[in-house]
């Protein structure tokens, strides 16, 4: 007689409980929300890094703007004549360098781009210096070159490219730091010493982004 008491009560018993099955559902519903946003944040891209931590030191004058600047489509030449981009460096963190060896400032920095370029020798770091020199002082270009191995220079003699950066170089040296998708992240109008530890740790912050 208590079985079938028994096995009368059970759908009584389910009955009584509409609550706890809701509760349940709202409980599970919430964990699941809970997980995706979780997984949405895990595989969001993050933003651009903000650079403007390193605005100090040889860097105090650093431009960095509020969004990232398309590079400049323009045609520059290596010095055997061979035509180049700005996206020919897509992947790699560029470090341009407009110069020349009519001036001063340009040349003095030098030598410690070529520091730079070398302690990232073995990492997708470019040092592009590109001179606006003419054709006559071509020889001139070569010995400072020469002078401060591991860089390789490009040329821009029409001030092309000079004229076409948004907004353009307005002298020498100018400097334009390019992240790996080929975005202007930062720029420096004069010279530095792009040896310095602020120099490297904008370097690390661009090579840290995926």
């Amino acid at each position: 007689m208590s079985e079938v008491q028994s096995g009368q009560n059970e759908p009584g018993a389910a009955k009584r409980n509409p609550f706890r099955l809701a509760l349940a559902g709202v409980i599970l519903v919430g964990v699941a929300a809970v997980l995706y946003v979780i997984v949405t944040a895990s595989f969001k891209p993050q933003g651009p890094a903000d650079l403007r931590e390193f605005k100090k030191g040889t860097l105090a004058k650093l431009d960095v703007p509020e969004s990232p600047r398309p590079a400049p489509a323009t045609v520059f030449t290596s010095m055997d004549g061979k035509p180049a981009t700005l996206a020919d460096f897509k992947g790699r963190v560029v470090v341009m360098n407009l110069w020349a060896t009519w001036c001063a400032p340009c040349k003095a920095e030098m030598p410690t781009l070529a520091k730079l370029q070398a302690v990232y020798a073995t990492q997708p770091v470019t040092v592009l210096p590109i001179s606006v020199d003419r054709d006559s002082d071509l020889n001139l270009v070569r010995e400072e070159m020469a002078a401060n191995p591991p860089l390789v220079t490009y040329r821009d003699p029409s001030y092309k490219l000079s004229f076409d950066l948004q907004p353009r170089a307005q002298g020498y040296p100018t400097t334009v730091i390019y992240d790996r998708e080929g975005r202007e992240r930062a720029r420096l109008a004069g010279p530095a010493d792009w040896s310095a530890p602020e120099v490297r740790g904008l370097v690390e912050k661009l090579l840290a982004e995926k």
